[in-house]
């Protein structure tokens, strides 16, 4: 199934999407400093549903607009992109930051949600030691005022350097050239840095603290919508730890934890599609969640191997 490419009118901009398929619609999320070409060996396994995959404003193919790109600035385009598409009553998957917005999405628009899978992404404000060690230096040193502009807006290490890094399989030169294409620029790149510098550590930036705290109040309180994580081996950048993947497990309503022996770093789209596509597949053909007829139902709790 190949996907086509799409570009919609939006706000004052335009935000690009891949889309394939028919039916209800299932909107899969990327995050930093990835694009809708993350999940293009996901959707093809995936199978029923009318599937899209957008660029987030500022980033792939979708336009770059003089905004902050702030939290807030994403959510307010992607919800002008869903209402442009008459996206009403969808499942979202996310990874990443595009967790994180399918969560936010959901709690501001809980009559619109069928569904929600995720995989390593951004579930609750951390405080400094829940976050994984390895990256505790990096992102000290991105929100160092110049610190984080040099690294990022100059050197561009978010692509070049971070990106292959957090892969357990080795990026190919070609897709990491897909991925670069859309920031040859230091202002093209402002997105890659507020991404980081966004990251709820130690109770700061407060509005995203806020924001999250208030989609887990929706996570803990939403057992008529079914969730599932997946989860696998840990591998290079792994975000999120047993810790966490606990904590959801207590706290989040609805929820299966699918996990995977397999090897995968904080990509997990770019290391395990396959085995992400057919648990989603699964989730969804057993829940009823693509069926155009189907009564709400909720998942079983629980953890799978």
């Amino acid at each position: 199934m190949t996907a086509d490419v799409h570009s919609t009118r939006v706000l004052d901009s335009t935000m690009a999407h891949r889309e394939s398929g028919t039916g209800v619609p299932i909107v899969f999320l990327h995050g930093n400093p990835t694009s809708s070409y993350l999940w293009r060996n996901v959707m093809p396994g995936v199978g029923s549903g009318r599937l899209l995959a957008p660029d987030l404003i500022g980033m792939g193919d979708s336009g770059k607009p003089d905004i902050e790109y702030s939290f807030a600035d994403h959510a307010r385009y992607l919800d002008a992109w869903f209402d442009a598409l008459g996206l009403r009553d969808v499942v979202l998957v996310g990874h990443d930051w595009g967790g994180a917005l399918a969560f936010d999405r959901a709690a501001r628009h809980p009559d619109r949600v069928r569904g929600i899978a995720f995989t390593e992404t951004i579930v609750k404000p951390m405080s400094w030691d829940e976050f994984p060690e390895g990256g505790r230096e990096l992102f000290r040193a991105i929100r160092a005022e110049g610190v984080g502009e040099a690294m990022i807006l100059d050197e561009n290490a978010f692509i070049e350097q971070a990106l292959p890094a957090a892969s357990a399989t080795p990026l190919p030169p070609a897709d990491l050239a897909v991925y670069r294409r859309p920031y040859p620029t230091r202002e093209s790149r402002r997105p890659l840095l507020r991404w980081p510098r966004s990251m709820p550590l130690g109770g700061e930036p407060a509005d995203v603290v806020t924001r999250i705290e208030a989609y887990d109040r929706w996570l803990e309180a939403s057992p008529d919508v079914p969730k599932l994580l997946l989860t696998f081996a840990p591998g290079a950048g792994t975000m999120m730890s047993s810790d966490i993947i606990a904590w959801c497990a207590a706290h989040i309503a609805a929820l299966e934890i699918e996990h995977s022996d397999a090897v995968a770093g904080h990509h997990t789209p770019e290391d395990q599609p396959e085995l992400i596509a057919a648990a989603i597949a699964a989730w969804a053909e057993r829940l009823g969640l693509t069926d155009s007829h189907r009564t709400v139902t909720t998942g079983r709790s629980g953890v799978s191997t």
